[in-house]
């Protein structure tokens, strides 16, 4: 079950956060999601052999915590995509599939004329888009 979903800005700036879980987890969350930002900046800026290429955009599991697995995507504009799970399970090729409608939802919320870049979204349809993403996904384990 995704917990949480984030993006956050090319310079670490958050620029949307919402949690699928109660109000006492939503902090928690957060803080996971702060954590797991210093992992997305070391692998994009010591690339191993064996990692993902420059041209790779699904940075798979970022953060395991005894509790959660976050997962990354970083977009060509350097905007990070991610998602807290419990699952521990999770098929990679599910993952990059959610990450591609997210990214896709963001993609159709930024090109709205009165969006600043940069600044937090805060598009009703696109709260409620990845709301459908994120319900669609649902429960996934390997199989």
């Amino acid at each position: 079950m995704i917990m949480c979903v984030a993006v956050v800005g090319h310079q670490n700036n958050p620029l949307y956060l919402q949690s699928f879980t109660e109000a006492d987890d939503a902090l928690k969350l957060h803080h996971i999601v702060h954590c797991s930002l210093d992992v997305v900046d070391e692998r994009v800026n010591n690339p191993k052999k064996s990692g993902p290429t420059l041209n790779e955009t699904f940075l798979g599991m970022l953060y395991p915590t005894e509790n959660y697995k976050v997962y990354g995507y970083l977009t060509n504009t350097k905007v990070k995509f991610l998602m807290v799970t419990t699952d521990l399970d999770v098929k990679d090729a599910d993952v990059r599939s959610f990450f591609r409608r997210f990214h896709a939802a963001y993609v159709d919320a930024v090109s709205n004329p009165f969006h600043v870049p940069g600044k937090k979204i805060t598009s009703n349809a696109f709260a409620e888009r990845v709301s459908g993403i994120v319900k669609s996904f649902g429960p996934v384990t390997t199989g």
